[in-house]
């Protein structure tokens, strides 16, 4: 019979090193930690053979006393808490005191520490169980760690390490994680002799575009909400630049980076409508709050979390996220997003009596958005390009600067796929049938919240051959239908008539559209559709409404477009996330064509 007996100490290190130390990225994580609660203003990372053979961490913080230095690679020893209060209400990264002891157990480790009140340095060597006793030592100031021949003890867990390409990978991804997170310190990180990253102290921006690259930056929109005690604030990037893996999604609790579901639950519900299923919303986003309203003690990791007031936490950033895609500004417009929705005043008049005004809207544009009738700015007859032969920043006008119309005004067609339009910049390219398609999903989704639907009944009925199913689903959720604004009646075991459409799809092609809404109703059910699957639905009529390719649009059909886009939220990109226009400046005209040379 086995007998009960207490384990070894270093056995016991070595199998907290299993949970806390599954390879060098998770050495260099709990290390980095630690140089940050130090208070450290620059650290160095120095790598060998992707963190195996050698990790080194040179930081200029507070230092570790000579009489401390041993304690603080024994377990469960730590400056960071003393009492059940400070579990509950912790500010620094690391907490627990098992790292250290951890990363000594499975491999050759030296410390060298310089307290602020000592005269020198002292260093410590650990080798197994082996600990020495301080000896003197040089160094100007703070610690380094240098951790050697990981797992040199444990040849079974060092067979399951990866290739050093690999295994510098993951190290390279947690340097990045507490760079992002910790922006006023300045990281230097070299693997094999060669430097690979120098990230110089600033503001997280600069940071972000440092770590990410300046496109990200460019390409982002900017977050910046306070609620209560919960603060967000980082980058989220545009639908158009999302990503077809995951590998760009920071998010940091009190500088803590996480890997919440709660958190990304709402991040996927604020992108769910603006995003294709197949693609990933990239973002660097830090949230602020009381550390009272989180508990970080869940795993030994520390990268999962626990929220006080959950529900609370995910209608925040569900809804700041929303915002900023809604309005997206870039960081480098503003760190103060204002949205693009909102009222344009007419162009200005000229010598003429309101040149390029119309008193109605053209008739197509009457029935493309079933709106009140309003003006229409057509093209003034005294809007030409402008073609200097160089370009400066002082060149600009006056007149430039009060551009009224973001999206500019229409020259014409292309393809019958796309409008040309100029505004004060440059050259602006709208894919029709994609930006057309976000109005009519902005209008259906408004007009459904407000239970306002208009319908437009049909002078001739649109009858269609349905079966058994098709039938069934009209049957059961006419009241499903009518929200929707559609009037659908069956005729017979084989025969439907569709009699009334919601006003803006009256030009789709109403089979096609019926046939469609009704598959939607049958695959999600009808307690869905107006719920979870809401959105989808929207978008399939809108799509059906949507502007067909080559379809010829006058002028004024074409500035109407370009003004409803102004005044619609997410008008940046269609319901799939795919952009609906961009931006060519005349300086990059010039420069392709090589004026001014």
């Amino acid at each position: 019979m086995a007998t009960i007996k207490p384990l070894p100490e270093l056995l016991i290190n070595q199998i907290a090193a299993g949970e806390v130390i599954e390879r060098p990225a998770a050495a260099l994580k709990e290390i980095l930690e630690n140089s940050v609660d130090a208070g450290a203003r620059k650290i160095t990372v120095q790598l060998q053979q992707g963190g195996v053979k050698q990790i080194r961490v040179a930081d200029d913080g507070a230092g570790i006393a000579k009489d401390e230095l041993q304690l603080a690679l024994m377990r469960h020893s730590t400056s960071k808490i003393s009492t059940l209060e400070d579990l509950h209400q912790i500010t620094s990264l690391g907490f627990r005191g098992e790292a250290l002891a951890s990363i000594a157990a499975v491999s050759r480790l030296t410390l060298t520490s310089r307290h602020a009140e000592q005269s020198h340095a002292w260093q410590i060597l650990v080798e197994g169980k082996t600990i020495s006793q301080p000896k003197p030592s040089s160094l100007a100031q703070g610690t380094t760690l240098d951790v050697n021949d990981l797992y040199f003890n444990i040849p079974a867990r060092r067979k399951f390490l990866k290739s050093e390409a690999t295994e510098f990978a993951h190290c390279d991804e947690t340097f990045k994680r507490i760079a992002l997170s910790q922006a006023s310190i300045e990281f230097v990180l070299q693997h094999n002799g060669k430097a690979r990253r120098h990230l110089r102290a600033g503001d997280s921006a600069q940071r972000i575009a440092a770590v990410l690259g300046e496109e990200f930056k460019q390409t982002a929109a900017w977050v910046d909400e306070q609620s209560a005690e919960m603060h967000l604030h980082g980058m989220v990037a545009l639908p158009a630049y999302a990503r077809s893996s995951r590998d760009t999604q920071y998010f940091f609790v009190n500088h803590r980076f996480v890997n919440d579901k709660l958190i990304s639950h709402a991040l996927r519900e604020a992108y769910r409508d603006v995003l294709h299923l197949d693609r990933h919303p990239a973002f660097v986003l830090f949230l602020d709050l009381n550390p009272e309203g989180v508990d970080v003690n869940v795993h030994p990791t520390k990268t999962e979390v626990r929220f006080r007031e959950p529900r609370a936490l995910h209608q925040f950033i569900f809804h700041a996220i929303n915002k900023a895609l809604a309005s997206p500004q870039t960081e480098s417009q503003s760190k103060e997003p204002t949205p693009i929705a909102r009222s344009y005043p007419a162009y200005p008049k000229t010598g003429q009596a309101q040149a390029g005004m119309v008193s109605q809207p053209a008739s197509f544009y009457g029935t493309l958005f079933s709106t009140e009738v309003r003006s229409i700015p057509t093209v003034p007859t005294n809007l030409t390009p402008v073609i200097p032969t160089a370009r400066t920043d002082q060149s600009i006008t006056v007149e430039e600067t009060q551009d009224n119309h973001p999206l500019g005004f229409a020259l014409g067609q292309l393809h019958g796929i796309y409008i040309l339009a100029q505004n004060v910049r440059g050259l602006i390219v709208v894919d029709m049938h994609a930006a057309h398609e976000r109005i009519m999903y902005e209008k259906l989704k408004q007009a459904l919240d407000q239970h306002e639907i208009p319908r437009q009944p049909l002078l001739i009925p649109v009858t269609f051959y349905a079966n058994q199913l098709d039938v069934t689903v009209i049957e059961e959720n006419q009241a499903i239908l009518d929200q929707l604004g559609f009037e659908i009646a069956v005729l017979s075991p084989t025969t439907v008539a569709v009699r009334a459409v919601p006003a803006t799809l009256q030009h789709a092609d109403i089979a096609q559209l019926a046939r469609d809404i009704l598959h939607e109703i049958r695959e999600y059910g009808a307690s869905q559709i107006l719920t979870a699957k809401r959105n989808e639905i929207l978008a399939t009529m809108a799509c059906h409404g949507a502007i067909r390719a080559n379809r010829k649009l006058t002028l004024e059909e074409m500035n109407a477009l370009l003004r409803e886009m102004e005044m619609t939220k997410r008008a940046d990109q269609c319901n799939h996330g795919r952009p609906t226009w961009f931006e060519t400046s005349l300086s990059d005209l010039d420069k392709l064509f090589m004026r001014g040379k």
